[in-house]
């Protein structure tokens, strides 16, 4: 693992085979990148990245970890949209524009890369703030969506709040907090949505100091309650950046966990703890 965990966000990748819009607003695009080898079409894999929803934070940092997943064979979108501090971000800027992004990556990326996209529903893959809107669109538009990789997610809005995580961050996408606008809150927080239709996993790493990893025991204790396919792999020795550096100790197990969301039955890391 890097000395600095946040080396990862600033590493450079190699560029994205093309970048298609899925609106008219600049924000609203996604970058594609071809899988690597000839195999058959797959899935596509759709990338949504973290940062708070917060305009300083982009796509590009999931670079690396987008680029090992097309090396694997994984037909790869990452996802933009606006964020908070943005025109149009925020509340329900930002929710809207990732719902329609992913109902339309599919059909964009199968055109722009041809034979290697499957019909099949596209697997998110969301990192923390990303992994909360990962599991907004399964918890809201079901059919849109394949499986879930959750990596540190925010995946109790109401919880976080309460928490100042990032120093009002829930606050900004929202417009307040759940006495002010309990309406929103009923309609963005996955923790209100339980249980979710689709197959999803959570990964979080018991060192997060971004994103508690009580919100996410919380939130599959709850799902699981209700009766959703869902399971959380904790890392005790792992914080919040490694789950999207290929570099890591943790990417194997990410490998693992997106592989059996494919439906390849590969075997997640009997050592690591499940719940």
């Amino acid at each position: 693992m890097p000395a600095d965990p946040r080396a990862v966000l600033t590493r450079p990748a190699p560029e994205p085979d093309l970048t298609v819009a899925y609106g008219d607003h600049p924000e609203q695009i996604a970058d594609l990148r071809a899988p690597a080898g000839t195999g058959p079409a797959r899935p596509l894999v759709v990338v949504i990245h973290g940062g708070f929803w917060r305009a300083e934070y982009d796509r590009r940092h999931t670079g690396p970890l987008a680029a090992a997943l097309a090396a694997m064979g994984h037909p790869v979108a990452q996802l933009e949209y606006r964020r908070t501090g943005q025109p149009g971000g925020g509340w329900p800027g930002t929710l809207t524009d990732v719902v329609s992004g992913i109902s339309a990556l599919p059909r964009l990326a199968a055109a722009a890369l041809p034979g290697r996209v499957s019909a099949e529903a596209p697997i998110l893959v969301g990192h923390s703030a990303g992994g909360h809107l990962a599991l907004h669109v399964a918890g809201t538009a079901p059919t849109t969506v394949g499986g879930v990789l959750a990596l540190a997610p925010v995946a109790d809005l109401a919880e976080a709040y309460r928490r100042d995580l990032d120093e009002g961050a829930v606050a900004a996408l929202l417009g307040g907090g759940p006495d002010d606008v309990p309406e929103r809150y009923a309609a963005a927080d996955p923790r209100v949505l339980v249980p979710t239709q689709t197959r999803t996993v959570v990964i979080h790493g018991a060192q997060d100091r971004q994103v508690p990893v009580e919100l996410s025991r919380d939130f599959v204790a709850a799902a699981r309650a209700e009766g959703a396919d869902i399971s959380l792999i904790e890392l005790p020795e792992c914080e919040h950046f490694a789950l999207i550096d290929p570099e890591s100790v943790a990417w194997p197990i990410v490998v693992a966990a997106l592989q059996s969301l494919h439906g390849d039955h590969w075997p997640i890391d009997a050592a690591s703890p499940t719940r």
